[in-house]
C-alpha cells in the first residue's frame, strides 16, 4: 500500500513540473510574433524551465519539481521591415529568439510525460480499488 502511495506521489509530481513546462511553452508561443514598439527595444526573449530533484523526506522518495524558469540567452534574430517603428537605421527589426517547430516540439514531449504520469496514476488508483475490494 505504502508503494503505490509513493507512485502516486512521484507521479503528481511529475504531473505538476510538466503542467508548469507546458504553460512557459504556451507563453512563448503566444509571443512569437510579438515585435518590439521601439528602435533599440528588445523584443520577447524565450523562457525554459529547468527540473531537479528533491527528496520527499516525508516518503524517503525524489520528486521532479521546476528549478527554475530562465531565459534563452540566444541571439535574436532579424528581418528585414524598414517601415516598422522599431526598424533599427537599416530597417531591421529583432525579432523574439523563439522557434515555433521547437516549442511544438517541446510541447508534445510534455505533453506524452503528462499523459504518461497520469495513466500510472489512473493504473495506481484500479490497484487501490481492488485492494480495497479484498480486504472487503
Amino acid at each position: 500500500m505504502d508503494d503505490v502511495l509513493r507512485t502516486l506521489r512521484i507521479s503528481a509530481a511529475g504531473m505538476r513540473t510538466q503542467g508548469t513546462r507546458l504553460r512557459v511553452i504556451a507563453e512563448n508561443v503566444a509571443n512569437a510574433d510579438s515585435l518590439p514598439t521601439a528602435p533599440g527595444e528588445a523584443p520577447y526573449r524565450r523562457k525554459t524551465v529547468t527540473f531537479k530533484n528533491e527528496l520527499d523526506r516525508a516518503t524517503g522518495v525524489e520528486l521532479v519539481e521546476v528549478d527554475r524558469i530562465g531565459t534563452d540567452a540566444s541571439a535574436f534574430p532579424r528581418r528585414y521591415q524598414p517601415g516598422h517603428p522599431a526598424a533599427d537605421a537599416g530597417g531591421y527589426v529583432l525579432t523574439p529568439n523563439v522557434s515555433t517547430l521547437i516549442e511544438m516540439s517541446d510541447m508534445r514531449e510534455a505533453e506524452r510525460s503528462y499523459e504518461a504520469n497520469l495513466n500510472v496514476i489512473r493504473s495506481s488508483k484500479t490497484m487501490l480499488n481492488e485492494i480495497i475490494d479484498v480486504l472487503r
